[in-house]
């Protein structure tokens, strides 16, 4: 089953894919929550009957238009980033694998939807692209075991934890350029866990669209070359940290990034971002710049960005 949040005239409902439709499930069954992370606390059987609601005569279907979909967990409960969870990934930084899995956070103003833009804030010019797959939790839980944490999933995602590279390299704590607003694309779907038997054998790949009509294959690899599989990851997690259903654990990027390339890659304004994950979809999102009335690009230090003229 795949599930998303779409962006309607009466805000945003949770809703199935039906071949070519999407159907909104509150409006098809009452008894159902409109928001996607509200049915996910409801449990399997809510989500039994929302895979069927087109079966509804109450059913009300939407065309499919990607560009109103929204970020498919678009309010989730909290957003855990694993960083560094790939070898050549961590050797391409110059790096070294840490003890425990690296986790940051993200909030929800930082997520965009799949195929809305991104946005280089004006802060900064050095806007870095990182395919991951998400996880979304299903199952509250506390102190998991990794044999029984894959239990606890409700689905996958996309995700692209697009980073604003200078304000994360700035300090210890990575925060500010993980959390730019509009900038981590998170869907387009959530597939539920039944669609997905393996999360460990899945391709992940990023892919730039340019202007010029040209494509660059910036990032292909898969999800086995994760250094802390699935399991691994909600079970540490789970011991500091509640698992409730509608979290969102995002479980690291592989090697390619442009900070570790020579001379770095940057993602442009006018280039489409595409990202890829086997079995569970492919987000497209344009680079724009971020707007403002007076036009400046302004750094962390107050100065003028050197793109400023």
């Amino acid at each position: 089953m795949r599930l998303a949040t779409l962006d309607t005239p009466d805000g945003p409902r949770a809703v199935v894919l039906e071949g070519d439709h999407l159907v909104d499930i509150a409006a098809s069954d009452s008894s159902l929550p409109s928001s996607l992370t509200q049915l996910l606390r409801l449990g399997p059987e809510a989500l039994a009957r929302a895979g069927k609601a087109g079966g509804s005569p109450s059913a009300r279907r939407h065309g499919y238009e990607p560009g109103r979909l929204l970020p498919a967990v678009s309010q989730p409960g909290k957003i855990l980033c694993i960083g560094r969870n790939y070898a050549e990934h961590v050797r391409e930084l110059g790096n070294v694998p840490s003890e425990r899995p690296e986790v940051f956070v993200r909030v929800t103003t930082s997520l965009t939807g799949p195929f809305a833009p991104v946005v280089r804030p004006r802060a900064s010019d050095q806007m870095d692209y990182e395919v991951e797959m998400a996880v979304v939790i299903g199952a509250a839980g506390r102190n998991i075991e990794p044999e029984r944490a894959l239990e606890h999933v409700a689905g996958y995602c996309v995700f692209n934890d697009v980073s604003i590279r200078d304000y994360q390299m700035a300090a210890q704590q990575w925060t500010p350029g993980k959390n730019f607003d509009r900038t981590g694309p998170l869907g387009p779907f959530l597939v539920t866990a039944d669609e997905v038997p393996d999360p460990q054998s899945l391709r992940l790949s990023t892919v730039v669209r340019r202007p010029d009509g040209g494509e660059e294959v910036l990032q292909d690899s898969t999800t086995a070359l994760m250094m802390r599989p699935v399991a691994d990851l909600i079970a540490f997690l789970s011991i500091f940290a509640t698992l409730e259903p509608g979290d969102v654990i995002a479980t690291g990027t592989p090697g390619g990034v442009g900070l570790g390339r020579q001379p770095r890659r940057w993602l442009l304004p006018g280039e489409i971002l595409v990202s890829r994950l086997e079995g569970v979809g492919e987000m497209r999102n344009p680079v724009v710049d971020e707007v403002s009335e007076s036009g400046l690009r302004t750094t962390f230090a107050g100065w003028p960005s050197s793109r400023h003229r």
